[in-house]
């Protein structure tokens, strides 16, 4: 499994599998989804009961009748899309489904007509047309995904599409090649994804550029006591197990901590310490730690290219981030010094010195800020990074990642379906399309390591220890055994434990 091997396990559903596995799946759908399954599926409603069947009706009659036609979209206060040359119905459009409907980017309603490039489809957030015909697509948010709550059985014409924006930490489900390869498409912060949003946190190059507080200032902070390291954060126990590095590097340098972790000093106002400004740009708040020479930037979990406003608010200021987090992190950087990375340094000693040389050495410090200078900015990658992607932070003329995202469902979507049309008039001289699946690569991250020191040198009662190693190694188990359930059509999700069960029994005996 990609991101290292877990002792003693063998995979059980290696990726070439479960690629056969969907590959049957969807190109037996294929010629089903474009034959019309009405006959089909009242047959069935007819055995299962009348129940059934009125519930069947009812999802016919909202995908014909409760959606209006097109016109009654336009006064929507809803994103639709850059618009295209589709012509076709409400009626006749592919459906995707938020599973996720708390994400629904559309307002007020629960379903919507977007207009993509390639061509439109209906969106919703209704569960009642899971299992409609034309119901192409499911959208899971990530952070609510859960390997015991998926919908089965799997439909063979449905793909299903991941936005996942968040820290690892949220569902390390997803980190495992059994989790991820169960979604067709995805957006996650890896760059590697099928709709990267590596760079949510920035909203563009002039947010880099903001001025800093001169260095004279931040001296005159340093002589009336304050540290020249920053620390705040209340989110303590997390994977990355920050708390347990700074806790050493205290040792050796001064850290003003004023969250709940490591708190060591209090805000001077009284606006400061009981408002949520932490969280926002509130100005008194960031005019605050824009002061401080050093900010100590510690992702809540560690995985290529995931980068938060821990990295980024820290460099909009003009605080040098002493970061830990994304090992490519300086890929995205401005020039070739723009941060301090923790795991240069063979210790927290060592990081110390170099910190305190800084702060005696402004000249050597303010290197540390070229980047606010005009033409600072080397980094080519990230300027057409920027220039590149189709969402906007904070810009309301572009659509949001969850716009965009489920336009690149749509378009996908409609493009499968006209494969799959050509495929079944040509009697099969034209292939039917590929599944698309998502690799480890998509969102995959490494098992959690402690702060500081090894996992040999914890005790056994360690919370860290028993906190996230044990997520991290069961979610490989639920990604399993989800796959399991769906390569044999399982239809009842209590019984998710069951098959959990087998794998730990497995795994025992193999032991």
């Amino acid at each position: 499994m990609g991101g290292g091997s877990r002792p003693g396990r063998v995979p059980r559903w290696a990726p070439a599998c479960l690629w056969v596995v969907l590959a049957l799946a969807w190109a037996a759908g294929a010629a089903l989804a474009t034959e019309g399954l009405a006959e089909e599926e009242e047959e069935e409603a007819a055995a299962a009961g009348l129940a059934d069947a009125e519930e069947l009706c009812g999802v016919e009659r909202w995908a014909q009748d409760a959606v209006p036609p097109g016109a009654a979209f336009v006064a929507s206060a809803s994103y639709r899309g850059p618009g295209n040359n589709d012509s076709r119905s409400n009626k006749a459009l592919p459906i995707l489904l938020w599973w996720s409907g708390s994400l629904f980017p559309h307002f007020p309603g629960e379903t919507e007509r977007i207009d993509c490039p390639r061509g439109s489809c209906l969106v919703t957030r209704s569960r009642r047309v899971a299992r409609h015909r034309r119901t192409k697509a499911l959208i899971f948010y990530g952070t609510d995904f859960r390997a015991y709550e998926a919908p089965l059985p799997r439909l063979s014409h449905q793909t299903w599409a991941l936005f996942h924006e968040e820290s690892p930490m949220n569902n390390y489900f997803l980190s495992h090649s059994p989790g991820i390869q169960l979604f067709n498409y995805t957006a996650t912060f890896r760059r590697e994804s099928d709709y990267p949003l590596t760079l949510q946190w920035l909203p563009g190059v002039s947010y880099l550029r903001r001025p800093a507080v001169p260095l004279a200032e931040k001296d005159a902070w340093r002589r009336r006591g304050y540290a020249p390291v920053l620390y705040m954060q209340s989110h303590c126990d997390v994977p990355s197990d920050r708390d347990r590095y700074v806790r050493e590097l205290m040792k050796y340098i001064q850290v003003d901590s004023y969250g709940k972790c490591l708190h060591n000093r209090e805000f001077p106002s009284e606006r400061l310490r009981h408002t949520s400004t932490a969280t926002t740009e509130d100005a008194e708040f960031m005019t605050f730690i824009a002061r401080y020479k050093f900010h100590l930037a510690l992702e809540n979990a560690i995985c290529d290219d995931y980068m938060t406003e821990k990295l980024w608010r820290p460099m909009h200021l003009g605080a040098v981030p002493v970061y830990r987090g994304s090992p490519a992190v300086r890929d995205w950087m401005p020039n070739n010094l723009s941060i301090i990375l923790i795991d240069d340094f063979d210790s927290p000693q060592e990081l110390a010195k170099y910190l305190d040389f800084l702060d005696k050495n402004g000249e050597e410090y303010m290197k540390y800020l070229e980047y606010k200078n005009l033409g600072g900015i080397k980094n080519q990658f990230l300027l057409e990074s920027l220039e590149r992607r189709e969402w906007g932070v904070n810009d309301m003329t572009l659509p949001n990642y969850l716009n965009g995202f489920e336009c690149f469902v749509c378009d996908r979507e409609n493009t499968r379906v006209k494969e799959e049309q050509e495929h079944k008039k040509s009697r099969g001289k034209i292939p039917a399309p590929r599944p698309r699946i998502a690799q480890y690569k998509h969102m995959g991250c490494p098992v959690p390591t402690p702060g500081f020191g090894s996992v040999e040198d914890l005790s056994g009662g360690d919370s860290w220890k028993e906190m996230w190693l044990q997520d991290y190694w069961q979610s490989l188990d639920q990604g399993e055994a989800l796959t399991a359930m769906i390569h044999r059509n399982e239809s009842h999700q209590g019984r998710f434990w069951d098959y959990m069960h087998e794998i730990f029994l497995k795994r025992t005996k193999q032991h």
